[in-house]
């Protein structure tokens, strides 16, 4: 199993994973997110192969606004990590996490931050076994004008 940087050949096999991850997104607009991607210096992917099929990704971004916890600028912030159930708990997320704080150290980061629903237990249990600490728990609300 290789980690390696999602490209013009695999942006097809990426975009299948995103929407495997977030069932709700449209396979074109994400696509045409990618390749906007491709451009861009503040965020990227990189994905897990195993042989010839890709098995997993993790989607980075540079913020530069606030991020909880952080006391420096920029913050590598991890927007998805989404592994094939089959090839779960066999180190591959972990894989991606470390090729991902590289990807930040290198952008100059002194941190890699992340977030989840505040009920996915299995998501908070995989952040702390990665060494994530959690910073602070919120409900959020919102009431439509009408």
């Amino acid at each position: 199993m290789e980690i390696v940087p999602f490209n013009h050949s695999n942006i097809d096999q990426l975009t299948k994973l995103i929407i495997a991850l977030w069932p709700e997104c449209k396979f074109d607009q994400e696509y045409a997110n990618c390749v906007r991607i491709l451009e861009s210096d503040k965020e990227c992917y990189f994905l897990a192969k195993n042989h010839d099929q890709y098995i997993a990704f993790i989607y980075l971004n540079l913020r530069s606004d606030y991020v909880e916890g952080a006391n420096t600028s920029p913050v590598g912030y991890i927007e998805g990590i989404y592994v094939q159930p089959d090839f779960r708990k066999q180190g591959v997320a972990k894989k991606l996490i470390a090729r991902a704080e590289e990807w930040c150290r290198e952008k100059g980061a002194s941190f890699l931050a992340s977030d989840t629903e505040i009920d996915n237990s299995g998501s908070i249990a995989f952040h702390q076994q990665m060494g994530f600490e959690v910073t602070n728990r919120i409900v959020t609300f919102i009431k439509e004008l009408k």
